[in-house]
């Protein structure tokens, strides 16, 4: 009963400062949307006016399918490649700490660089995508994964063997529960970095999606289509961030 007391408190106030930055950020939204004019900015009520006018149209549902297909591939080739990375590097130590530095080079690298190159081995379509989706997440995943196995107690382990378990039972028992809390905090930083990345390979030669949607209306300078659709794609990064924020911090919270 105390513990339940002590924790809704937290919770109403984390609640409280969450509704504190919604409201300012509208406010900021609604001033500049008045200082600048409907040229620049819309106000916040038009443009989910506008986000609901464009959601009722036949012709948004396909872009939206479009974008929402090459995220979901490119997330789960992030995810899983950058776990089965992670894990072969991390299990050797010598190993990860060669290709450690080499990851964290490569993740330095602006990624907008290699899109020329990912049309070239990929050309124009849903792949170039994917692949550029992919590129964005796996390398978190990967350093999230690699250092949360590296750092597995190996005494935990020694135990283990002589316990009796199998190496399958071990990474069941042992090496998952000790890891996991890293690991999905890298799946979240991956998976956000991968909606931009492909969001990133729409705006740039493609002719369906979402990115395709919003080059459209930026050459037409269609204001409100322009801030409609940011906003849809904004809310849907905050939500998918937020619901892996929560996960990140209940396990965290059970170390």
């Amino acid at each position: 009963m105390r513990s339940n007391e002590a924790i809704q408190p937290s919770v109403l106030l984390r609640w409280g400062d969450g509704l504190l930055v919604l409201l300012a950020i509208i406010a900021s939204w609604q001033a500049l949307a008045l200082w600048g004019g409907s040229d620049v900015m819309t106000t916040p009520i038009e443009t989910v006016r506008h986000a609901v006018q464009l959601t009722g149209q036949s012709r948004f549902w396909p872009h939206f399918r479009e974008t929402a297909t090459a995220y979901s591939v490119a997330a789960i080739v992030a995810v899983l490649g950058g776990l089965l990375m992670g894990i072969a590097l991390g299990a050797h130590r010598l190993t990860g700490e060669v290709f450690e530095p080499i990851f964290v080079a490569l993740y330095s690298i602006p990624k907008v660089t290699l899109y020329p190159v990912v049309l070239l081995l990929f050309g124009l379509g849903i792949e170039a995508k994917i692949a550029f989706g992919a590129m964005h997440g796996i390398i978190p995943v990967t350093i999230f994964t690699l250092n949360a196995v590296r750092q597995v107690n190996r005494t935990w382990l020694r135990a283990g063997r002589a316990m009796g378990l199998s190496p399958a039972q071990s990474i069941l028992h042992i090496v998952v529960p000790a890891t996991i809390p890293e690991i999905v905090s890298g799946i979240r930083i991956g998976l956000s970095l991968a909606l931009l990345g492909t969001m990133l390979g729409e705006l740039f030669a493609s002719k369906r999606g979402l990115g395709f949607l919003l080059m459209s209306a930026i050459d037409v300078h269609d204001v409100r289509t322009i801030m409609a659709i940011a906003l849809l794609i904004s809310i849907f990064a905050w939500a998918m961030n937020a619901a892996m924020l929560a996960i990140d911090r209940r396990l965290h919270q059970r170390i």
